[in-house]
């Protein structure tokens, strides 16, 4: 088992102790175990019998605390997707949107740093998601309730203040957003799961990132 503990993991082991207290050491093991396999291997490719030999439990335990496997990862990512999102995933990242900024590059930059951040922490948490999420529309559902209603209202007010200031393009603010989450994403997606063994200067590649962003790939972008 490894040693080194993602953050939101010892939240998820909270909400197991308020639930029922008598399964939490057996629980923890499981579900850590549940969380490493799955993050290396996929849901599908993971069977039980690995869970339990990594978690050191019966393989009868995890069917004691867990119907099924899908119920299994359901106890993993639906907690993550429905309970924990306010309280842990979104906490710093909403003081980060409701900052009042001066300026648009500014909000921008913390957000594109405060993600990078976050995916290297739960690394292991967003790879479940990424391999699961297209498969079970359960948690679709509950991650596209999460963007809407905690993330997308409360940045579109952001884009609305700058556009009024005249520091962003009249355009409709989803398209502003869906411009900088696809530049954000693919540049967490590049560095922490594709190529992580490659360095780079993260200071650098947030600014680099945010000049395309900001400027566009034309040099005529760069002196309107």
């Amino acid at each position: 088992m490894s040693e080194t503990k993602e953050p939101w993991l010892g939240e998820l082991l909270r909400l197991a102790e308020a639930e029922d207290p008598v399964k939490t050491v057996k629980q923890g093991k499981i579900l850590e175990a549940a969380i490493e396999i799955f993050s290396e291997k996929g849901y599908a490719a993971t069977s039980t019998s690995e869970i339990a030999q990594r978690a050191g439990v019966a393989e009868g335990t995890i069917f004691r605390h867990y119907k099924t496997k899908k119920d299994l990862l359901l106890s993993i990512a639906g907690p993550i997707a429905a309970k924990m999102v306010a309280p842990f995933l979104m906490r710093e990242f909403a003081k980060i949107i409701d900052f009042p900024y001066n300026w648009v590059e500014d909000f921008f930059r913390s957000i594109a740093k405060d993600r990078l951040i976050f995916a290297r922490q739960n690394a292991k948490l967003i790879k479940i998601l990424l391999h699961e999420v297209p498969f079970h529309p359960e948690l679709l559902e509950q991650l596209k309730g999460m963007l809407t209603h905690i993330v997308f209202h409360r940045i579109e007010k952001v884009v609305l203040h700058f556009q009024a200031q005249g520091q962003v393009i009249e355009a409709p603010p989803w398209r502003i957003m869906r411009s900088a989450a696809s530049l954000f994403i693919g540049m967490i997606v590049t560095h922490v799961f594709l190529v992580p063994e490659h360095p780079f200067d993260e200071d650098e590649e947030v600014e680099r990132t945010l000049d395309i962003l900001m400027h566009g790939i034309s040099p005529a972008g760069r002196n309107a």
